[in-house]
């Protein structure tokens, strides 16, 4: 599979390449990063063919969104999709100088009507651009019904007049995400963590309702956060320290994939891409080098043995669809 094949989100006539670049880590997360970091990881990004980017206010208090921007205007607006989120409000951003996210954001749920054009109005006045092409829900958990009853009818009506081309809900939980799949107003969704090597619970509900309304999934998170890139140093998983049952499952799989000469990143990045429901995924990156790397690990061929494997020691589930060699 082409990691840099456009493909369309839904029915919607949005474009994204299978391999997408999120953009949390270019606003600090888990360590600095500079201004000039930021904007030449984005850069080859650009030059290896990634032309999907998904960014969010939250990042960095604002941080992501603005050298996104910086970096993305220099492009023609036509080549590439960009997704924002909405439903965090963000009251105190971080200094050009910033180089670590920052959680004294004053960062504020609001998933009111008035709550989604504000931010999407602010969003946009970051990017510097004059627009976005897909908007999230972002991270709904605790305001389910304001969620569903005001901001993903105000997202359909953004989409009703131009101002996006896409509705989606971005979550670390399938079960929510669910829920709005069935509301019929969204084009596409973002499951972070939850469709991976270690984690297939999307399988159980919002991938087959996907399938059948033709909702795009874009899968983020996935190495769960920094487990499945390298399990044998200290790693988080959900953006915790990982527990220690989980650090053995992702190095038995890491084991394995030696004996095939596959990195775990490269099994981890492209296992979700064989199912049909998903469109793309999304791999932070922070730097050129990190850029470099998420483009090679697209790129590696793996053996179908590597997946038997997998199966027969009990890491897979022998059902799950696999890429083909």
């Amino acid at each position: 599979m082409d990691p840099f094949e456009n493909v369309e989100l839904g029915a919607t006539g949005v474009t994204v390449t299978r391999l997408g670049m999120g953009l949390a880590p270019i606003g600090g997360l888990f360590s600095p990063v500079g201004d000039e970091t930021a904007v030449a990881a984005v850069d080859e990004a650009w030059r290896l063919g990634v032309r999907f980017f998904d960014t969010a206010p939250f990042y960095g208090a604002g941080l992501s969104e603005r050298r996104a921007g910086r970096a993305l205007r220099r492009h023609d607006r036509s080549r590439y999709t960009l997704g924002t989120k909405v439903g965090r409000l963000i009251r105190d951003e971080a200094s050009e100088e910033s180089e670590v996210w920052t959680e004294k954001s004053g960062a504020v749920f609001d998933f009111s009507a008035a709550g989604v054009r504000a931010s999407h109005e602010e969003s946009l006045r970051r990017l510097g651009l004059d627009r976005v092409d897909v908007l999230h829900l972002h991270d709904p958990d605790d305001h389910f019904t304001e969620a569903a009853t005001q901001a993903l009818p105000a997202l359909a009506q953004l989409r009703k007049e131009g101002a996006v081309r896409a509705v989606s809900a971005g979550m670390n939980q399938s079960a929510m995400l669910t829920e709005f799949a069935r509301t019929g107003l969204l084009d596409c969704v973002l499951l972070a963590g939850r469709y991976s090597l270690l984690d297939q619970s999307g399988l159980a509900d919002l991938l087959p309702e996907c399938r059948r309304r033709n909702i795009a999934v874009i899968v983020g998170g996935v190495y769960n956060s920094g487990v499945l890139a390298d399990p044998f140093r200290p790693a988080t998983f959900d953006y915790r320290p990982a527990p220690p049952e989980v650090v053995a499952r992702a190095q038995a799989m890491a084991r394995l994939c030696d004996r095939h000469g596959v990195p775990l990143r490269a099994a981890a990045l492209q296992f979700p891409l064989a199912h049909p429901a998903v469109t793309s995924v999304l791999v932070g990156m922070r730097s050129p080098e990190e850029a470099a790397d998420a483009a090679a690990m697209a790129r590696v061929r793996i053996p179908g043995g590597l997946w038997r494997d997998l199966a027969d020691a009990w890491l897979l589930d022998r059902e799950i669809p696999v890429p083909l060699p």
